[in-house]
């Protein structure tokens, strides 16, 4: 019998964190996060991590785990969230994966097999090498050439992945598709997903709020440690939040220009995951815009009683 796995998804800012804590509370639950950039030390503001206060009220995991200079990819994720589920269910306690990198969220759920591409630094190093002397828009559009589907869920600012996808298209024995590294078999898991959402202005309403905060509450400090003492190339850099201070720092912008830019990639950035998550999954979706008490309403117990009809 499949064991029961929840799912908390949505855009950025949407408040998957206070859903996510509320169903561990009453399920008897802990939280598995699906971000790819909460699990690094030191980066707490930017990434919007759970609070002290909300990791007492229900335990996390995948938070916190890493030094930036690490990478961390949906292989990595998988590889770290499948043992904590076993262990969990051992307990008698239900899994919640909350988080908004669909890949990640897909990888885990639907169990896909990673093909285990050896890095071939030369590879790497050739299109390193081309993003340099053409740009990013042609290096993507060399993947998108090569390999659409992938292409279409990288963002063509993300270099690191578009020469990382490149470099796995080389080096694989397997033939050009990319998709095929990464084979989706029958899932393990019961999997139940629910999928937060709102008006398009309102939400971007809080996203902007919420880089507010951010910056009040000391954001350009802990860009600063990562800037100095890990350099813009890591993984961990490229995360929203913190790259858009690098120019700040070499002298090239203000923090009014930092906060704009934030606000702007934050909104792209929902918009992407709101796509990835209607396109490629399943979810109960539910929206909270105009919801005085959220998931206190009889349509979001609806969804609830689904969820135990299911898999409970």
């Amino acid at each position: 019998m499949k064991q029961p796995v929840l799912a908390v998804v949505g855009p950025t800012a949407v408040g998957k964190t206070r859903l996510g804590i509320e169903l561990a509370r009453k399920y008897n639950g802990e939280i598995i996060s699906g971000d790819s950039m909460q699990v690094y030390e030191g980066l707490t503001i930017g990434t919007a991590k759970p609070t002290l206060e909300e990791r007492r009220e229900a335990p996390h995991h995948l938070v916190d785990m890493l030094s930036p200079d690490m990478p961390y990819s949906a292989a990595d994720f998988k590889a770290k969230a499948e043992p904590i589920i076993e262990r969990l269910h051992g307990e008698g306690k239900l899994p919640i994966i909350v988080g908004g990198t669909g890949m990640y969220i897909r990888a885990l759920l639907h169990d896909y097999s990673f093909y285990d591409a050896k890095k071939q630094e030369g590879v790497r190093e050739k299109w390193e090498l081309y993003a340099r002397q053409y740009g990013s828009d042609a290096l993507h559009a060399n993947l998108a050439r090569r390999d659409p589907e992938r292409a279409s869920a990288i963002h063509p600012n993300n270099v690191r992945k578009v020469v990382r996808a490149l470099e796995i298209l080389e080096t694989s024995e397997e033939g050009p598709t990319l998709s095929k590294k990464m084979q989706k078999k029958h899932s393990p898991y019961a999997s139940f997903m629910i999928g937060l959402t709102m008006n398009r202005p309102y939400l971007y309403e809080r996203i902007e709020r919420r880089v507010d905060r951010m910056m009040a509450d000391g954001l350009e400090h802990e860009a600063r440690w990562l800037y100095e003492r890990f350099g813009e190339e890591v993984q961990a850099a490229q995360a929203i939040g913190y790259k858009e201070w690098f120019p700040y720092f070499r002298g090239d912008a203000d923090t009014d220009w930092v906060a704009e830019r934030m606000k702007r990639n934050s909104r792209r950035y929902a918009k992407r995951q709101l796509t990835w998550f209607r396109n490629k999954e399943d979810a109960h979706w539910y929206d909270i815009t105009d919801r005085s008490r959220p998931f206190a309403d009889e349509a979001f117990a609806s969804i609830l009683r689904q969820f135990e009809r299911e898999h409970r």
